[in-house]
């Protein structure tokens, strides 16, 4: 994904940085399997960007690029190192599509970290309009009518790519019937800089966290 130009922007992590956040995301699987809870944070001993308030999601993967878990949050409101820790954890142990992980899991298993931009509202006057606003590939939706609510990440154009056919598996998400439509009906874009690697080659790396 090419980074937007404007104030909506993902901050740029390097390298490093992404290791220290994909280190963290591993630890904290590790750390619930063997004591049932996410690992404890020292935020003092990280570089300032990661210790920022940011919003993050954490995916996994199992073996043929299965999605094994996916939690996370889409407004800052602590720390991006503590959010990963905790969504991390989430995303392993209380996804409820899915079973929690098991130890035996974890050598097949992908970790995947995608940092929020601030979201932003997109402003239409009815469904056709706002497909048109949609850009493929970049844009990570969230969908909200009275109660209703949910959102896909900028990856998931990779298996929708045509913006009626995202609309409509975004309601269908949020428990919208797919052809649903209102005139209140609002959306929000956001963009991420999204990064991963497996298990086994995190902890071969031996990050320090």
């Amino acid at each position: 994904m090419v980074p937007m130009p404007s104030a909506e922007a993902t901050q740029e992590y390097t390298h490093e940085e992404q290791d220290i956040l994909l280190g963290i995301a591993c630890n904290a699987i590790m750390h619930g399997l063997a004591h049932g809870r996410p690992a404890g944070m020292q935020l003092d001993e990280l570089p300032a960007s990661l210790a920022a308030d940011r919003a993050s999601f954490v995916t996994l993967n199992s073996t043929g690029d299965r999605l094994r878990g996916c939690i996370g949050s889409l407004e800052a409101f602590r720390p991006l190192a503590e959010d990963v820790n905790q969504n991390a954890w989430a995303a392993a142990f209380r996804d409820p599509r899915f079973p929690p992980l098991q130890e035996e899991e974890l050598d097949d298993l992908d970790i995947h970290v995608s940092v929020l931009s601030e979201s932003q509202a997109l402003v239409f006057g009815s469904e056709q309009e706002l497909l048109g606003l949609l850009r493929p590939g970049v844009d990570g939706l969230i969908l909200q009518e009275q109660t209703a609510r949910g959102t896909f990440l900028p990856s998931v154009w990779e298996s929708l790519p045509e913006p009626a056919q995202f609309l409509a598996h975004l309601k269908l998400k949020a428990g919208l019937p797919a052809d649903y439509w209102s005139a209140s009906v609002r959306m929000w874009r956001y963009t991420t800089q999204s990064f991963g690697a497996s298990a086994a080659s995190i902890r071969d790396r031996q990050v320090t966290i």
